[in-house]
């Protein structure tokens, strides 16, 4: 069990094995990724940075996002979903980060719905 003191759950990251890539799919929006992170994706795939902003991101806000493919409607998945992630030892780090996103210690049972690797703390329990 992964777990945060200052989050009100734990996660098992085992549970991604037998999870259908809910964090990457469902609905439409941003999947940040820094220019350095951008970077190391261009290296990973074996072409240059230019090529990778233009077939992977776009920039929104002054900041990158990777692509989404439309699946179905209401329906998105990252660019680099495919039954898992295919990028997986460069994603970005808002994907390492998760489940532990400053908006789920407010909102845990949003994480819960989405996440079968979730599990609330009883509340007097660290």
């Amino acid at each position: 069990m992964s777990k945060k003191n200052t989050y009100p759950f734990q996660f098992d990251p085992k549970a991604c094995d037998s999870c259908s890539g809910k964090c990457c799919t469902g609905a439409s929006g941003y999947i940040w990724i820094e220019p350095e992170e951008l970077d190391d994706l261009a290296k990973h795939l074996k072409i240059d940075f230019a090529t990778v902003v233009r077939k992977y991101a776009y920039r929104e806000d002054n900041k990158f996002s990777l692509q989404e493919v439309k699946r179905g409607k209401g329906d998105y998945a990252c660019i680099f979903f495919d039954n898992g992630c295919t990028i997986y030892e460069v994603r970005p780090k808002q994907c390492r980060s998760y489940p532990f996103w400053p908006r789920f210690k407010k909102y845990p049972r949003e994480v819960k719905r989405e996440c079968p690797g979730i599990e609330l703390r009883k509340k007097n329990s660290k």
